[in-house]
């Protein structure tokens, strides 16, 4: 067992070998927030920040996380940017089925959060790993922009 900050939370979750992040989040951590895509970490449904980082929990094992703060979806309305690209996706209205707009927003929250100036460039660069069948691309896009907009103006 390993100890981890959990959306300011702290758990204690199982580091036995090829136990995943994914897992621990969803039973132990009890947060339904996390999805689960691919399960090999190329679909980007499942991304957390870990220590600040976007990472895709299914691929990340538990026992690397000892004493790391992990942010997932559900933790967003307590991060400031993490506010703001939340807000943004609703504003927008971003999402249509929505199973891959939490990954994409905790992406996006990394991106913004390392730095607020992005440009377009780099937040395509950013979300390009993360994949959306539903066609929702220029609505995700134009939501990325507006956060990042918000973020230049305070």
């Amino acid at each position: 067992m390993i100890e981890i900050k959990h959306n300011n939370t702290t758990h204690q979750i199982d580091s036995a070998p090829g136990a995943q992040l994914y897992n621990a989040l969803r039973s132990t951590c009890g947060d339904k927030s996390v999805r689960y895509g691919c399960g090999g970490g190329h679909c980007g449904a499942c991304t957390v920040l870990i220590n600040g980082q976007p990472e895709n929990s299914c691929s990340t094992p538990s026992w690397s996380l000892e004493n790391a703060e992990i942010t997932t979806p559900s933790g967003l309305p307590n991060d400031p940017i993490g506010k703001i690209v939340l807000a943004a996706f609703l504003k927008e209205q971003a999402a249509q089925c929505g199973y891959c707009i939490n990954g994409i927003m905790m992406r996006l929250t990394g991106l913004l959060t390392q730095n607020k100036n992005s440009t377009d460039a780099q937040i395509t660069e950013a979300l390009s790993r993360h994949l959306c069948r539903c066609g929702a691309h220029l609505r995700i896009f134009k939501a990325a922009k507006s956060a990042r907009n918000q973020l230049a103006r305070e």
